[in-house]
């Protein structure tokens, strides 16, 4: 799918307009009703999301079953992405098709109108300046993303996101749905040829295989869930080259089953 700046450039516009270096304090309720928007958080119907434009009111509605917060917030900048960039959706709907970064055979369906939304609420939410500031000089772990995703407020999978397309880290990302792999992203300093993969399940010798096997329950908790695997677990390797040490560290979604892996060099 081609894609282009255009929800990005808008967030920063934004940003720029109401004076703000980033929006990180500011409620889901004041971030939305500053634009002249009624928010309300609400149980929904086969729905995260939902954004109803009227002649004189625009509404943003929120599932209140989400049950992270941090989920919630990057559903409201989706919506207000659709808001400042897709001034014909008179009234829309998003789930966790349209919502996910990694589905994008789902959001190809819709055009390119659910990656510029998704590209606008992550530069909202992320701003490159302050989030590059912020991770300057860290070392890359699993627990850098939890602590990425506690200080702006947004998901553990927009955050994953943010460091793939920044480049930030020399990283793989594989996405994976009902035990397929779907997608994958490789940063260009991360060298190596990757295994074939697209559309098949993941190498039986990953991490990923045994979030499957174990129904996508977690399986690992505090320092292991970054587990060492081989870098032949993903990658071919050359004729002669040795095999060498490398990290894979799985978020699973039991309610969706999905698996994102991010594959780094130890």
């Amino acid at each position: 799918m081609k894609t282009n700046s255009k929800g990005k450039n808008k967030a920063k516009e934004v940003l720029n307009e109401i004076g703000f270096d980033e929006i990180t304090e500011l409620t889901n309720s004041d971030l939305v009703s500053g634009f002249g928007i009624l928010f309300i958080c609400e149980p929904l119907k086969n729905a995260d999301g939902k954004i109803i434009r009227g002649k004189t009111k625009t509404i943003i509605k929120v599932n209140s079953s989400i049950p992270y917060p941090q989920r919630i917030r990057y559903v409201v900048a989706h919506e207000l992405g659709h808001y400042f960039l897709h001034d014909k959706l008179e009234i829309h709907s998003d789930n966790s098709k349209t919502l996910n970064w990694f589905k994008v055979e789902d959001q190809a369906k819709r055009g390119l109108q659910e990656f510029e939304a998704n590209d606008f609420a992550s530069e909202l939410l992320m701003p490159e300046k302050v989030f590059r500031q912020f991770i300057e000089h860290k070392p890359f772990s699993s627990s850098l993303i939890k602590e990425i995703s506690d200080r702006f407020h947004t998901s553990l999978t927009s955050v994953v996101y943010r460091l793939i397309t920044l480049d930030v880290f020399p990283l793989l990302v594989v996405f994976i749905s009902d035990g397929i792999v779907r997608y994958w992203r490789k940063s260009p300093d991360l060298k190596g040829w990757l295994k074939d993969v697209t559309k098949l399940s993941p190498p039986e010798d990953s991490v990923a295989k045994e979030y499957i096997d174990a129904d996508y329950d977690f399986i690992y908790k505090g320092d292991e869930k970054a587990q060492e695997i081989d870098r032949s677990t993903w990658f071919k390797l050359y004729e002669n080259q040795e095999d060498s040490d490398f990290m894979e560290y799985c978020i699973p979604t039991k309610q969706y089953k999905t698996i994102i892996s991010i594959i780094w060099e130890a």
